[in-house]
């Protein structure tokens, strides 16, 4: 008989861990330390039994980026016959980063322990979210999620995306049945071979299904908007297909279409039901609770480069909450939101303790001027229960999968504590950065940006519809390029005051000397048609990711080439600021 989930206790035990925190770290570094001692990768930085102490591990073991353990992950993949980075939980798939920000996939090692934890981390976050929005027994989630390709590697192991891997395992049905969003899609919907054909039927199992959903989820907001911007252009297809029960002739995946016939059947009266509401929408303002009005709240990750969809988001909610997911990342989780009620841009993550072992790197530390990199000092790290409020950081992880050490490139800011562990806002990824020669302009800066000059577009009822943007160092002097998509035709004057207006919110001091004195050129923003950023997906796609997992590259390197060609292949428009003339 399956356990009844109790989201009390989930939160008593929650505040208990977190209560006795630094104990429990220095007890799960003992645990990975102890099962993988044996393992070439530890064995290499001395001859231990596992019984370190976190300041001797950490003068022993060095702080790692993926590059360094590139080699490791190699032999791994190849079926190295003996433990490389763990043995006691031996590494059974690897995890496939995104790409996004480098433009080139990382294999992180995976194991059974990372599904477990994010299965913990699923349930501690519900129970604190179904405390503050309770759900009713019986209902579904409209959850736009995919398992992308996979494949195995010469050694015999899968390949996947970290959410593909989750989304296989037994765990995660059990899981989403448990805390009451089981999924209205059917297994093969998301599975399909075919990410277009998906996200139509998960469209329309939401429509057979709209009394029952009461939460609408992905796991990035980007993934949310995009299926809502779908919805639009195919609402009248959606409606035909509940008619006449009969499915689409754009679904040709057999699978999928067997699954569906299950579910689908004749009802004019919900097609005319959903066809009035969608007519009687103002810009579909409010889509969400029109069409699914017993819905609860939108849920998905909206910190850090999802921050930006958040008010298209917003008016596809009207007034439904949404609710930002947990801190994860490919490598593996890092905290859980226990504040649900406060608005995705005051989202913060309380660092659970017993999932890995946690270390921080002070921002600030000296830049190495040849290659870019921080130069840490090693008695400046520090642990989980050290950091300082108000200081931001990179995470640093040690796992239960065979990360020591390793950085995670994350910069946060630490807002508080909960009970002994720390509340860490999400601000940037220290590597997505715009930089010529002095300046540094992060991710964070290019979104401020954006958000100030797409203000003025509001006036002619234009918006944004994704951006990303590009260092030119083939001109002389260097210079940004912005590219944006826009819904609509942008004049050239308004274009002008655009590019303008983004030249001048960059307000970093070294940007703001070096165009002054014409050490870096005019910012240049570039109109783009109107589908690029699909072309930019459908990319990803094609290369093994998966929707939910995508992440527009909000930087684009000159190593970057194909997203760089999709880019410019594509602009319509094109303007130089004159903002420092």
């Amino acid at each position: 008989m399956e356990k009844v989930f109790n989201g009390e206790q989930v939160i008593q035990e929650f505040e208990a861990m977190t209560r006795d925190a630094k104990r429990i770290q220095i007890k799960t570094l003992n645990k990975i330390l102890k099962d993988n001692w044996e393992a070439e990768y530890l064995r290499k930085w001395g001859t231990f039994d596992g019984t370190m102490d976190p300041k001797t591990y950490s003068s022993c073991v060095p702080l790692v980026t993926h590059k360094d353990i590139e080699p490791y992950v190699q032999k791994i993949a190849d079926g190295a016959s003996f433990p490389v980075l763990t043995v006691g939980t031996p590494i059974t798939a690897f995890a496939l980063s995104s790409g996004t920000t480098q433009g080139k996939r990382k294999y992180l090692p995976y194991n059974d322990i990372l599904t477990e934890t994010a299965m913990h981390v699923f349930q501690a976050s519900f129970a604190f979210r179904n405390r503050e929005f309770p759900l009713e027994n019986g209902g579904k989630a409209l959850n736009f999620i995919y398992g992308g390709k996979h494949f195995t590697t010469k050694g015999g192991l899968l390949a996947a995306t970290a959410c593909t891997n989750i989304f296989h395992s037994k765990q995660f049905k059990k899981t989403m049945k448990a805390i009451q969003t089981p999924a209205c899609s059917p297994d093969e919907v998301i599975f399909g071979p075919e990410f277009h054909q998906s996200l139509y039927c998960h469209l329309l199992c939401g429509l057979i299904f709209r009394e029952e959903i009461q939460v609408v989820s992905s796991t990035f907001a980007h993934s949310i908007v995009h299926s809502f911007r779908t919805f639009e252009t195919v609402w009248e297809e959606l409606c035909s297909d509940i008619r006449t029960g009969v499915l689409s002739a754009r679904i040709t995946v057999p699978s999928v279409r067997t699954a569906m016939a299950k579910i689908l059947k004749p009802d004019p009266e919900l097609a005319d039901e959903i066809h009035n509401k969608c007519l009687g929408l103002t810009n579909w303002y409010g889509l969400i609770p029109e069409i699914f009005p017993n819905t609860k709240y939108i849920y998905g990750i909206m910190t850090g480069s999802m921050a930006p969809y958040l008010e298209k988001l917003r008016h596809y909610a009207g007034g439904v909450p949404l609710q930002s997911g947990d801190y994860g990342a490919s490598e593996g989780w890092i905290g859980v939101n226990v504040n649900p009620e406060l608005p995705p841009e005051m989202t913060t993550f309380v660092v659970l303790p017993n999932i890995g072992y946690f270390e921080f790197i002070p921002l600030g530390q000296i830049h190495d001027p040849d290659s870019g990199s921080v130069l840490v000092e090693p008695e400046s790290v520090v642990g989980l229960t050290d950091v300082k409020v108000g200081e931001e950081y990179e995470v640093v992880i040690t796992s239960f999968a065979g990360l020591y050490r390793y950085r995670l490139g994350d910069v946060v800011k630490v807002t508080g504590f909960h009970n002994s562990t720390p509340k860490l806002q999400f601000i940037c990824r220290r590597n997505v950065m715009l930089t010529v020669n002095v300046d540094k302009n992060t991710e964070k800066d290019l979104q401020l940006s954006v958000e100030a000059a797409a203000k003025l577009l509001t006036a002619e009822k234009l918006e944004v519809v994704d951006f990303t943007s590009h260092v030119d160092l083939v001109s002389e002097p260097g210079h940004y390029v912005i590219f944006w998509e826009v819904n609509g035709e942008v004049s050239n004057d308004l274009l002008k005051e655009c590019c303008n207006c983004l030249d001048k919110s960059f307000v970093d001091a070294g940007y703001v000397t070096s165009r002054t004195s014409k050490a870096i050129g005019p910012l240049e923003l570039r109109v783009l048609s109107r589908g690029t950023f699909q072309k930019i997906l459908d990319h990803y796609v094609q290369q093994g990711s998966v929707v939910n997992q995508h992440k527009t590259p909000r930087c684009v390197s000159a190593a970057n080439q194909s997203v760089l060609k999709i880019l410019c292949s594509n602009v319509v428009k094109s303007c130089l600021s004159t903002a420092f003339d």
